[in-house]
């Protein structure tokens, strides 16, 4: 049976193609309210303001369940189910079976896609699936609004079809649809870009122009501006028949090199790497226990033919077994791929399915490696499998990845252990030939011990270099009582690991023992320090010895990491040595070491007021903002464990503190949904902790959040909560950050009055708390919407305000962004000479704070006032180095669009 609920156009369910019917215009608008919604609760209350708003009926919540009774049966023709849940109702249903969440699914594919021809063709399915005005017939408050955001998502599919199009040589053909659309539209720049564009590519340059000037004078007449810089920028390139407007290839995408180092006591194997030799582009899977040498069979065989891999290699640890952290989400793996293929954060959709569709656009056709690590099973690994046959892909997995094997053809090594010349190898790489030559009866013995098991191997090799007096026939006849087995590794590894753990002093097996507790996949020798309590001379010697028996590894940054075999013994271990007071004290001293140690780094890249007091001197010392930096980079994925470890353990205050001292970090370095998921879990934090002002900011971040991963309305949602909350508990100085917040998000949504208002309100806050860097911020904020609404003079007057305010204060950073303002509105006024000026001053402050990403903002400005005023070597200069760093930055369109300013520049 094929069901298919229709809610664009006319509101309907369809069983086999025929229509059921499912009542009057009330009962199909209950419909609606539950498919927008499909699969996700829709509560009573919501229920009730979606279809009645403002006349509830009596006894509403009986008329509520009496309408969705009479849904059931008609649904339930279609094998479509309304389960009943706390509070409310929600429809079970395929996402692509209604056709408003199939538009939105295929727009996103439509974007992600990165061949045009499959682009175009998406966008046309999804655009076909219109058929006149939604929800026709219906009415209600609620169905407006949706009504009008599908429209306006129409609006822009529509626009971003064109532009394929447009990319296709398809200009002739567009040329009807987009007067028309102009006509329609006559204020919308993007529109008339694109009419503009098609025009010129027609022949018709005089006409482009022309259309130019009608919207310039347009814009004159009923808002006092100027068109914006793009349209401005595209005028320049058809006044100069600039070559850029000729359709040109996309820059080249980053060559990703994410292979670790090549391991160093890899042996044998050469069936399997024959085995793997001969399938290029297919997909292997490589299972076995433990510690058995599946990632270094798969790293060593990489590394012997990177000349098949010539687009690159992609590897990524699934952690699928690890023991301190739960399996990988793959949407996450996707996201960190896109950025290792050059993907900048703002361009990542927001959508998972979306998100993995542009990362098997970026792979189709191209000769790369993925190396999917530690899986955990077939569903871990199907969303990072590229399309085509050009990649070849490596699984290592303990389990057997059914799925991949039947579905997607892939062919399965089961690794054994080693034989014993294999074996004799491998001691031979760590030991040296000539001592391995010496002692051969003794090897013999050391192998058979070892039960062909690459880790132990290597963990008894790490005992003769612990102890260099004994000879290898001393060593084996320590080791003989054991008695390893040699037909099970994991007791051989449990065997060895209980003769290491044995040697060890009490406080070195202490040590262990919090090592193997310890959240993150590495540690710093200071974050090891707090950990132990020890002091850093006592916790590097500790650390040594268990790096000599190598039941600890440490990589060329010095940081210390456990194979997981070996953490999962140590917390077996720990008992015998710590008491869970002793643990959870350690964890703590761990947790209060990384939180104080993110808020010194936190307070040098972004000075300011803190909710809160740390002794600075309880963490890790750091200089500069250099130094705050690296930090965060080395210890990011440690931190985020640290939070979710306290979570785990009700430390409330910790978890939240911690999403407060790494949301700069995470805004200067793009970690988007790594924010996101940070400040989800610092709400819930500030809920225990019952903290109204941890609440009000923790929703404010997390608004904020979710707007930079273009998830609007659910920032709108909780940023107005923050404000709230702050209005309803006197906070002041954090309901006018909330304002500022929603200044922001509808600016990004377009609506600049909005914005406006809300950043008025954030100035008259910050004005009467007399806080003066937030006054001075306001007042350049407040600026920044006027002049964005073409109120120049009261724009610059309220921009050199802020100014006067932050040279007083010596904030050289407000300072930098006000002057970029300022630049901006005297452009805007025509007076180039001063936007230079200002331009130039902003980028001396820029580059004193070591802020690139607006630097190049400013360099693109100032690039364009220089080419107002002739002067066009300025201009290329500020441009070629504005590309230079937009292209640093992945920002590929801002790149591709200075340099078209630069194309129009080589023909004067």
């Amino acid at each position: 049976m094929t069901a298919e609920l229709r809610v664009l156009g006319e509101v309907e369910l369809r069983v086999r193609g025929f229509r059921v019917e499912v009542g009057h215009a009330r009962q199909r608008s209950v419909l609606v309210a539950l498919v927008m919604d499909a699969n996700r609760v829709v509560t009573v209350d919501r229920l009730l303001d979606r279809v009645w708003a403002q006349h509830v009926p009596h006894r509403a919540r009986d008329v509520v369940r009496n309408y969705v009774s009479r849904l059931r049966r008609p649904l339930a023709e279609a094998g479509i189910a309304v389960e009943r849940r706390s509070g409310g109702y929600v429809l079970h249903v395929d996402p692509d079976s209604v056709d408003v969440h199939r538009f939105h699914r295929l727009v996103d594919d439509a974007r992600a896609a990165t061949d045009d021809e499959h682009a175009a063709a998406t966008f046309e399915q999804a655009l076909g699936l219109w058929r006149g005005e939604a929800f026709a017939g219906l009415d209600t408050p609620w169905l407006d609004t949706v009504r009008q955001v599908l429209d306006q998502d129409r609006f822009g599919a529509e626009a971003d079809r064109i532009d394929v199009e447009l990319r296709r040589g398809g200009h002739a053909a567009l040329l009807p649809t987009l007067r028309a659309r102009a006509t329609e539209h006559p204020l919308d720049e993007r529109v008339a870009a694109q009419y503009m564009l098609a025009l010129y590519r027609a022949g018709r340059q005089a006409d482009a122009l022309t259309e130019f000037d009608r919207v310039r004078t347009r814009l004159a007449d009923e808002f006092g501006a100027d068109p914006g810089p793009s349209l401005r920028s595209l005028h320049r390139q058809i006044l100069t028949s600039a070559p850029s407007l000729t359709p040109t290839a996309t820059a080249p995408t980053p060559v990703p090199r994410q292979l670790p180092a090549l391991p160093t006591s890899f042996a044998g194997r050469s069936a399997e790497l024959d085995a793997l030799d001969a399938r290029p582009g297919a997909i292997s899977t490589i299972g076995g226990p433990g510690g058995i040498g599946k990632t270094s069979l798969a790293v060593s065989w990489a590394y012997r033919h990177l000349d098949r891999f010539p687009d690159g290699q992609l590897f990524v640890d699934l952690r699928g077994f690890s023991p301190d952290s739960t399996p990988m989400d793959p949407a996450v793996a996707v996201r960190g791929f896109l950025t290792a293929l050059g993907v900048e954060p703002s361009r990542v959709p927001s959508d998972a399915h979306a998100q993995a569709a542009l990362y098997r656009s970026l792979v189709a056709d191209r000769r790369m490696l993925v190396v999917l690590d530690n899986a955990l099973d077939a569903a871990q690994v199907e969303p990072l499998l590229p399309g085509g046959g050009t990649c070849t892909v490596v699984v290592t997995s303990r389990s057997r990845p059914a799925g991949v094997i039947t579905g997607h053809g892939a062919r399965h090594l089961a690794l054994d252990v080693l034989s014993d010349g294999e074996a004799r190898e491998l001691l031979t790489r760590r030991l040296g030939t000539s001592q391995v030559a010496a002692e051969p009866a003794a090897v013999a013995e050391l192998t058979a011990l070892g039960g062909g098991f690459p880790l132990v191997l290597s963990i008894i090799a790490g005992w003769a270099h612990t102890w260099p007096e004994l000879s290898l026939s001393a060593l084996a006849a320590e080791l003989r009582d054991g008695a390893l087995h040699d037909d099970d590794p994991t007791a051989s590894l449990s065997t060895v690991l209980s003769w290491s753990h044995r040697a060890l002093t009490t406080e070195q097996a202490a040590v262990f023992g919090l090592l193997g507790t310890a959240p993150g996949p590495d540690l710093s020798l200071a974050a090891a320090a707090a950990l132990t309590g020890m002091p850093a001379a006592s916790a590097r010697a500790a650390l040594r010895a268990l790096e000599q028996v190598s039941l600890l590894t440490r990589d060329r940054a010095g940081r210390y990491r456990m194979h997981d075999l070996i953490r999962r013994y140590a917390t077996d271990t720990s008992p015998a040595h710590l008491s869970p007071s002793d643990q959870d004290a350690a964890l703590r001293r761990l947790a209060d070491f990384y939180l104080h140690t993110a808020r010194t780094g936190d307070a040098l890249l972004e000075p300011g007021t803190s909710p809160f007091t740390l002794d600075r001197s309880a963490g890790q010392p750091l200089g500069s903002r250099a130094d705050a930096l690296a930090w965060f980079e080395a210890e990011h994925a440690s931190l985020l464990a640290t939070q979710h470890a306290a979570a785990a353990h009700g430390w409330h205050e910790v978890v939240w503190r911690l999403a407060w001292t790494l949301k700069t970090f995470h805004h200067w370095r793009g970690h988007l949904y790594d924010d996101l998921e940070s400040w989800r879990v610092a709400l819930v934090a500030a809920d225990h902790l019952g903290d109204p002002m941890a609440q009000a900011l923790s929703h404010r971040f997390l608004g904020r959040a979710q707007i930079k991963v273009h998830r609007h309305e659910e920032a709108l949602l909780h940023l107005e909560q923050a404000r709230v909350l702050s209005e309803r508990i006197g906070d002041r100085a954090n309901l006018a950050l909330a304002h500022q917040a929603l200044a922001w998000a509808w600016e990004l949504s377009g609506e600049d009055v909005r914005a406006l208002e809300h950043a008025v309100r954030a100035l008259e806050l910050h004005t009467a708390l007399d806080d003066r860097v937030r006054e001075a911020g306001s007042l350049n904020n407040v600026g920044w919407y006027l002049a964005r609404l073409g109120r120049y003079e009261e724009a610059r007057s309220h921009c050199e305000a802020a100014l006067v305010l932050q040279r007083g204060l010596d904030h050289r950073y407000g300072a930098a962004h006000t002057l970029d303002s300022l630049g901006y509105i005297h452009h805007r006024l025509g007076d180039y000479r001063a936007a230079v000026d200002h331009y130039e001053q902003a980028l001396v402050l820029y580059r004193d704070v070591g802020y690139s990403y607006a630097e190049a903002d400013t360099l693109d400005h100032l690039g364009a006032s220089h080419a107002a005023l002739g002067r066009h070597a300025d201009a290329r200069d500020a441009w070629q180095e504005a590309l230079r760093l937009f292209r640093a930055q992945e920002r590929t369109s801002d790149a591709d669009r200075v340099q078209g300013d630069l194309d129009g520049l080589l023909v004067r």
